[in-house]
């Protein structure tokens, strides 16, 4: 199970990251230009809107069709297929794209497979042409009638959930799934499939949105590496210095995943320290303009919109404290066995 569901987080990744400097642009767009942003501009500000909109889902859906079917065909049929969701919905499609863009790699790879061998000698450009074309407008049909409500009605109860949990003060539970989550590899599956479409939509609206600031906090990561040299013994003290510029400063958050798996209970310091920067968070109404991607102090210094530096930072900075303080405590009090150190 474990490896099936990082197998599937590694699939939307796949997605997302290659496309993390169009989704960057936008963010940065964004937090230039927009009414709140830092150098207004009313002309600039119309590209916010359409890139959204239209340019990262078309571009996942076509990276999604790309990585099942193996080629460009596929990429374009997951890309025409992506419109369909994009049509008559006003919420951006990530998540519609990361749904259609596979099916339609996977729809053409399947025909390809039925009929490629049974295509006369010199037929097969018109094959390749019309087969796709067809194809792809079957799929934007079925995606504008069947998927794209779907999605719709996914996403509105999945923001109706997190808006109920930030007007109850309650969102800061939410580290106790995410951060167990991300040491099984799947932060990426949690920030670009599920938050990152929530805070795209409540960064369209507001200019900044909370929901970017849950998983990609290099706060709980630096503690918690902080601890392993502070208290900690092996390999595990010795690399930490290294592992902290790459995490905290390179926003790789993976290089810290392996240490709490040799010491399981550590789980508990990053759950410490999310529920910690969370609260603060939800407390001074802290948000950023986009996913900050890499995770990287720099990436969060881009994104972070006027007048927020001081709640996001200092969320950054508990998130740290909290994290390094329960995980010395926990070293203390159930060290890492020498040998599992060393390995």
């Amino acid at each position: 199970m474990k490896e099936r569901l990082q197998q599937f987080g590694g699939f939307l990744a796949g997605m997302v990251i290659p496309n993390i400097g169009a989704l960057l642009a936008w963010g940065l767009i964004t937090a230039f230009f927009i009414p709140v942003g830092w150098i207004p501009n009313e002309k600039f500000a119309e590209l916010v809107g359409p890139m959204i909109k239209y340019l990262i889902p078309l571009l996942i859906g076509y990276t999604g069709g790309k990585l099942v079917q193996g080629d460009v065909r596929g990429g374009v049929v997951g890309a025409t297929a992506t419109m369909g969701v994009i049509v008559g919905t006003d919420i951006p499609m990530m998540l519609g794209a990361m749904i259609v863009g596979p099916l339609g790699g996977w729809a053409i790879k399947k025909l390809d497979d039925g009929l490629m061998e049974k295509i006369p000698v010199g037929f097969e450009m018109l094959y390749n042409t019309f087969s796709a074309g067809i194809l792809g407008m079957l799929l934007v049909l079925l995606a504008n009638v069947v998927i794209g409500p779907i999605v719709v009605a996914f996403s509105n109860a999945a923001g109706a959930a997190v808006d109920w949990l930030i007007s109850a003060r309650l969102l800061p539970l939410a580290a106790i799934i995410i951060e167990p989550a991300k040491i099984l590899f799947l932060n990426n599956a949690i920030n670009h499939g599920i938050l990152s479409p929530l805070g795209v939509a409540a960064a369209a609206e507001n200019g900044r949105a909370l929901h970017f600031l849950l998983e990609t906090n290099p706060g709980p990561g630096l503690g918690l590496l902080i601890a392993f040299y502070v208290a900690g013994k092996g390999m595990l003290k010795e690399s930490s210095p290294g592992s902290m510029v790459i995490h905290f400063l390179g926003g790789i958050h993976e290089i810290y995943f392996p240490y709490v798996l040799a010491h399981p209970i550590m789980v508990l310091a990053m759950i410490a320290g999310g529920i910690s920067a969370d609260l603060w968070f939800v407390i001074s109404n802290a948000g950023l303009v986009a996913t900050p991607a890499p995770g990287s102090i720099f990436a969060y210094l881009a994104v972070i919109p006027p007048g927020q530096h001081f709640a996001v930072l200092t969320g950054v900075l508990i998130g740290a404290v909290v994290s390094a303080a329960v995980g010395i405590l926990l070293l203390r009090v159930n060290p890492v066995p020498e040998e599992k150190a060393e390995e």
